[in-house]
């Protein structure tokens, strides 16, 4: 079995996915929400790729949030934004979550093809990683990237996911797998690496240092959120 990386979310197509376990990563910071969301009581996260469909989709759902963002910035007559510290129980709890990001959603939308697929993050990285080993299967983990080019967020979390994965079985490593985890392995201080991060200078500079801070916590979290038929859940 073998563990590959895919660097950006518009570079998915089902034949790089189908047969696999795909783990969707979107550190800063789709992903991290939909974690969080969930945690804290969402009945479900739907990940929508314009805010046409999210406004659509609203339609067909009861106690619907609409959250999301553009630029980083929160959607104009939706609740919440795209930041994780919006996502309390006590906005989110029972809830059909909507969400639409520039990278995520559209990452997470484009791996439908796997056998599998997972929400990931530095939040969950260890429950992640527990839970596609045990589907005894290739991994590819697809990184949502910034725009449709690569993030070194997002490269660092499939780094700190592969030494997790390695930890509990053996996998052979792609050159980018690799080379994700040689980087992991030697930055062990992740928030001064991913402080050089475009994202997250970009982030940084709009005052959500917050976000940036809580996003790159490791195993804050033991859920691991699964996509499937559209829809995003802890249980199927």
């Amino acid at each position: 079995m073998k563990i590959d990386i895919i660097t950006a979310g518009s570079q998915v197509i089902p034949e790089l996915v189908k047969n696999t376990t795909v783990i969707v990563i979107d550190v800063l910071r789709a992903t991290s929400v939909i974690i969080t969301a969930l945690k804290n009581g969402a009945k479900s996260v739907v990940p929508v790729t314009s805010v046409e469909e999210a406004l659509e989709t609203r339609k067909k759902l009861e106690n619907v949030v609409l959250g999301g963002e553009r630029k980083a910035q929160k959607i104009e007559g939706f609740d919440l934004s795209n930041s994780p510290e919006e996502y309390t129980s006590t906005a989110v709890y029972d809830k059909n979550v909507i969400i639409t990001t520039t990278n995520g959603t559209l990452a997470i939308s484009r791996s439908g093809a796997a056998s599998k697929v997972y929400i990931g993050a530095l939040l969950n990285a260890k429950a992640v990683s527990a839970k596609a080993v045990q589907e005894n299967n290739d991994i590819v983990i697809v990184n949502s990237g910034t725009n449709g080019h690569f993030s070194m967020e997002d490269f660092i979390a499939s780094g700190a996911i592969i030494k997790d994965i390695l930890d509990a079985a053996e996998y052979e490593l792609t050159d980018v797998a690799k080379t994700a985890l040689l980087i992991y392995s030697s930055h062990t201080d992740l928030k001064s690496y991913v402080h050089q991060a475009e994202h997250s200078k970009v982030l940084m500079n709009l005052g959500l240092e917050k976000d940036v801070h809580y996003c790159l916590q490791k195993d804050l979290f033991d859920i691991v959120p699964e996509y499937k038929h559209g829809i995003i859940k802890l249980e199927f």
